[in-house]
């Protein structure tokens, strides 16, 4: 498919616009996609007919529900893991751009927002939700570990939140999103239009928008936050299981249904990640890093490929994970999260 028909990015007033049109593929991400959004970000920076950047995206059921794998999966197959390194080593860099970014940024993420969706959706200045909104970090379940900065959001979530929705793959409503910190504000959709068309024609974000936030009601991830930090305190997975196996509630129960769903050694993974990150210190440039030290070994040693032929390929859900019994050494959660040396991720460019 050509890019012209995958993403529209243009001026439309006084705002920079990107919209994925890929409905079709739930707006999934591709390379192209990628360096499109990245190179828009570039132009837009010191163009002062620029006042800020909007992203949405066509189709209503999502905004963008992850990365398009198809690619990283043929390639991997076939032995070459330099496609995928170099995919999320880019990828990563704009999200840091996006992070740092002068302007304000306004995302309305109606829909599915997940994986690279959020590294495009969650990290702006002002991020809407609505009531179809259903936001999710579910990379465990196909042997990667939350990326495109998520481990910077989950390390920053209430209690153990961050851990749980790591490798449940819970699937985040509006009231959630914001409790726990993956968006701002909550609009519904039926003003969505309006706001967009405002925001263009002002260049100002607030008072704008403030006109038009609503109560998103009662977030379930904070009534839940007691039975989550119960059992979500453990850096073992291993361990977790253990305390939710004890436990017969219905949450309980449902959640280590989820929980086995995850690759133990991505789960393992995840729970390191989020206890060197979690500091007052955290900033997004070393949340990426610590993510690209295990995407960059993912296909070679992890369980990417094997998650992807069982989720995507045969369709089977049927993976054959490594550490199966959730007895995940150290060594090798280190040997993942080991500092890359020459081949670490960096940043072409000062962009703050």
């Amino acid at each position: 498919m050509a890019l012209a028909d995958d993403i529209d990015i243009r001026i439309e007033g006084r705002a920079g616009r990107i919209t994925l049109t890929r409905p079709e593929a739930l707006n999934a991400m591709t390379y192209d996609m990628c360096m499109a959004i990245d190179a828009a970000l570039r132009d837009w920076r010191d163009d002062p007919a620029v006042a800020l950047v909007l992203f949405d995206a066509t189709g209503d059921k999502a905004f963008c529900a992850g990365g398009d794998i198809a690619e990283l999966y043929a390639t991997g197959r076939a032995g070459d893991f330099a496609y995928g390194r170099t995919f999320w080593r880019d990828e990563y860099r704009m999200n840091a751009l996006l992070f740092e970014y002068p302007k304000p940024v306004v995302s309305f993420l109606q829909g599915f927002t997940m994986g690279g969706g959020v590294g495009i959706g969650c990290h702006g200045s002002h991020r809407i939700v609505g009531e179809s909104s259903r936001i999710a970090m579910p990379e465990c379940g196909i042997g990667l570990m939350p990326d495109v900065g998520g481990t910077y959001i989950l390390a920053r979530a209430p209690g153990r939140i961050g851990e749980y929705l790591g490798l449940t793959a819970a699937r985040m409503d509006a009231a959630d999103a914001i409790y726990v910190g993956f968006a701002d504000h909550y609009i519904p959709q039926s003003d969505w239009e309006a706001a967009k068309a405002a925001l263009i024609k002002s260049g100002t974000v607030e008072p704008v928008l403030s006109s038009c936030y609503h109560d998103p009601g009662v977030s379930a991830l904070q009534d839940a936050q007691g039975e989550i930090d119960l059992h979500f305190g453990s850096e073992s997975i291993g361990f977790i299981a253990k305390s939710l196996e004890k436990d017969e509630s219905d949450f309980a129960q449902n959640t280590l249904k989820a929980l086995k769903r995850c690759a133990p050694l991505s789960g393992a993974a995840t729970l390191a990640a989020l206890a060197r990150l979690r500091s007052p210190d955290l900033d997004m440039r070393r949340a990426l890093e610590m993510e690209y030290r295990f995407t960059y070994r993912a296909m070679e040693h992890g369980d990417f490929l094997e998650g992807i032929r069982a989720q995507i390929i045969d369709k089977d859900r049927q993976p054959r994970w490594q550490f199966a019994d959730l007895d995940v050494p150290v060594a090798v959660v280190e040997q993942m999260l080991a500092p890359l040396g020459e081949n670490a991720l960096t940043f072409e460019e000062d962009l703050t």
